[in-house]
């Protein structure tokens, strides 16, 4: 239910392969695994290990790898989607077009090889790669899936390619009596799975359980079985089949019985150099055969004997030879035509030498020569040989051309190798050669068809890149294998900085790319400029920005300041050390000043400014003078200014001394003030006061002499105190004013 809810797409090569590595890559079990784990889940089920499945498993893997299954005939990559047939000699798939043109080729040019046999033999056809022969019965006509059983299978992305998906079925090979249990699938069977009693090689122990593929065991017994000297038993451990040879050595004599040696127990009979020498029936002779056993037998020269040439017959004792009867001998010579002249003789008849007329070996030419020898004319045959390439061109031919000895030497499909084979008729057969496309180190491979190693990806290697590093790092950051050159190093430079002890935080920088600034000079202008050339370059370490806490040269802060910049630095603020006025501060930019151990660090040094200022001290209440000296320590001297300043009365101006003024009190500033005559001023009474000048209102204490009335004007009176009368009649009057 799982895998038919996951939604699936088209399964090109190139997805596959993406989906694959990246499945791998994050840890998944990805979509080749999912199918190639329910295609061995019954195999699985049953063994409970997959260590005996690596041959099927290649085959299935190569069924996913992108351009791994490759037509030999057209050197094409096979699809998922394509008719194919698949031999079953090498298990290499082919498409069907293609393996259906190879077989009637095959035939044709087979059964046209001789007029004769054309059209009249059924020839077959070969596979291709394994050269396993096909009956022409057996030439593909139809699309099956692997294991037969369904034709025309429909592509399935949750099934291996041409796959029906049914258990294959198969009889295991070599037949053991059960079936294939994977589901249909590509290549070789795996071993049988299946589980068997049966007993050790030697058959001593007793029957265990075990696979039938792997159904021999030895059980570690010795074999124990008599050898065939019937001496020695076997000392071997439990083994199957017959037992070895007897491996000890013992004195055996030889076969006629004169000689005796140490020799293999396993070879009792042997023979001996010597001749028989026994006395033969006749009494005669002895015999002449190298050691035997058995009788010798009769004497050769026993018995009726003819002559040389076989026409007299006579009975003479063995120690006698047979005369030769002195007619002709008449045997037939070497040449089959003509007889010995010569009269009976011993030994072989001499050569023809009768002269007869010779045809030569392709009639067409005569001559009269020796019997006993053959006649060549130089006429070379112009035929064409089988490979109906070349020609002929032997001397003499009678028509049966040879097959053609030079090599083929054609260039194969693979346009890499030429035509090993004996030069030959028709097309020639695909390159066996398989070549292995290999990662950049060489650690992952894919064998391939030899013609398509250009055409097919190289396989994504899991390795981690084996490349030296090129900068000063000793080692590279981990990547995977890749070809081209490796990325940029993107490790820390950690480097010594010039000038500190500090490492360089930068990321490295031993090899960057840079626009080069050269470029050719344009022939003309209707030349193009090059495209801008970059070149590799080392630069120099950043200058080092480690913070280091500096005070500045006035020492009025400490600041982070850049390794490479790091020393005294003037913080931009004031001086601010007190002058020798004591009343300033230096104005000046921080700055530096020469320690000296007689002056605290805040009072000013010979590189601070002088004060210049005038005095700018506070002056003493009342004093609008400023101070007369310029800026310096200590109080202002006193004032000595002259003030002039009116009276109380307003009349008369009075110049008095600043100081006096400023240091006196209320009372005595009253009296310096005061022109120290009489007030001009009147009381209300109307006389003038009778005070000196003085400050304020004039007090009403006149005591002057005056006449008054009383209210009703009737009575007059003298009163010694006028302002006191005044003030009462003020008051009388008021008070009857307000009744």
């Amino acid at each position: 239910q799982r895998l038919a809810e996951k939604p699936c797409s088209s399964s090109s090569e190139e997805e596959e392969e993406e989906e694959d590595d990246d499945d791998v890559e994050d840890g998944r079990l990805g979509k080749r695994g999912t199918i190639l784990q329910s295609t061995l889940t019954a195999y699985t089920n049953h063994m409970g290990d997959v260590s005996e499945l690596e041959r099927t498993r290649r085959c299935l893997n190569e069924v996913f790898q992108s351009g791994a299954i490759t037509c030999l005939i057209c050197i094409a990559s096979v699809k998922r989607t394509q008719a194919v047939w698949s031999c079953v000699g090498c298990y290499c798939i082919f498409h069907i077009p293609c393996i259906q043109k190879w077989a009637k080729d095959s035939i044709f040019l087979v059964s046209s090889v001789t007029d004769e046999d054309f059209g009249k033999k059924e020839h077959p056809w070969p596979c291709p790669k394994c050269r396993y022969e096909y009956s022409p019965q057996q030439t593909p006509c139809r699309y099956y899936c692997y294991c037969g059983k369904e034709v025309d299978p429909a592509p399935d992305p949750w099934l291996l390619p041409h796959s029906c998906g049914q258990v294959c079925d198969r009889e295991f090979k070599p037949p053991c009596g059960h079936r294939c249990l994977l589901l249909c699938h590509p290549g070789p069977c795996p071993p049988c799975p299946k589980m068997v009693s049966v007993s050790c090689l030697c058959g001593k122990a007793a029957p265990v359980p075990r696979r039938c593929s792997n159904k021999g065991w030895n059980c570690g017994k010795t074999c124990s079985r008599t050898l065939p000297c019937r001496i020695h038993t076997c000392t071997h451990t439990c083994h199957a089949g017959v037992c070895e040879p007897c491996p000890r050595v013992s004195v055996q004599k030889c076969v006629c019985g004169r000689s005796s040696a140490q020799r293999q127990c396993a070879s009792p009979l042997w023979h001996c150099d010597q001749a028989c020498g026994r006395p033969l029936p006749c009494g005669n002779h002895t015999c002449e055969r190298v050691c035997h056993a058995g009788a010798c037998g009769e004497c050769p020269r026993a018995g009726n004997r003819t002559c040389p040439c076989g026409k007299s017959k006579c009975a003479l004792p063995c120690t006698a030879d047979v005369p030769t009867c002195g007619d002709t001998c008449d045997k037939k010579l070497d040449c089959g035509l003509h007889s010995c002249s010569m009269r009976c003789h011993k030994g072989p008849c001499e050569t023809c030498r009768q002269a007869v007329t010779k045809q030569c070996r392709c009639e067409r030419h005569t001559k009269r020569m020796p019997c006993h020898k053959e006649y060549l004319c130089d006429s070379k045959c112009n035929k064409t040989r089988s490979c109906n390439r070349h020609p002929c061109k032997r001397k003499c031919c009678p028509g049966n051309c040879p097959p053609c000895d030079l090599s083929c030497g054609r260039m194969l499909g693979c346009r890499n190798h030429k035509c090993p084979s004996v030069c030959h008729p028709g097309s020639c057969y695909p390159c066996p050669e398989v070549v292995q496309v290999k990662c950049a180190c060489g650690s992952t491979s894919l064998s391939v068809p030899c013609g398509r190693e250009k055409s097919t990806k190289p396989p994504r290697c899991k390795e981690l890149c084996r490349n030296p590093p090129s900068c000063h790092h000793p080692s590279r950051e981990r990547h995977r294998c890749h070809f081209g050159t490796c990325p940029v190093c993107k490790q820390v430079c950690q480097l010594p900085l010039p000038g500190c002890t500090h490492l360089c935080p930068a990321p490295c920088h031993d090899q960057v790319l840079l626009k080069s600034n050269q470029r050719a000079p344009l022939a003309g202008p209707w030349e193009q400029p090059a495209a801008p050339a970059f070149e590799c370059k080392a630069l120099p370490c950043p200058p080092c920005q480690v913070p280091i806490p500096t005070a500045c040269l006035g020492e009025h802060e400490v600041s982070p300041v850049q390794c490479h910049a790091r020393g005294p630095f003037s913080c931009g603020r004031p001086c601010g050390r007190t002058l020798t006025c004591s009343n300033h501060s230096c104005s000046l930019e921080c700055h530096s000043v020469t320690p000296d151990p007689k002056i605290p660090k805040t009072e000013a040094g010979k590189e601070c400014e002088h004060c210049e200022e005038s005095c700018s001290k506070p002056r003493p209440s009342g004093c609008p003078h400023p101070c007369t000296l310029p800026c310096h320590r200590g109080n202002c001297p006193p004032c000595t200014q002259m003030i002039r300043q009116r009276c109380h009365c307003k009349i008369t101006n009075l110049y008095i001394e600043c100081l006096k003024l400023t240091a006196a009190d209320e009372e005595a500033r009253k009296l310096l003030t005061s022109c120290k005559n009489q007030c001009p001023k009147q009381l209300r009474c109307g006389h003038r006061c009778k005070e000196l000048c003085h400050a304020g209102d004039c007090v009403e204490n006149c005591s002057q002499r005056v006449k008054v009335k009383c209210p009703c004007k009737r009575i007059k009176k003298v009163d010694i105190v006028s302002s006191t009368v005044i003030h009462s009649l003020y008051h009388t009057q008021r008070t009857g004013d307000m009744s």
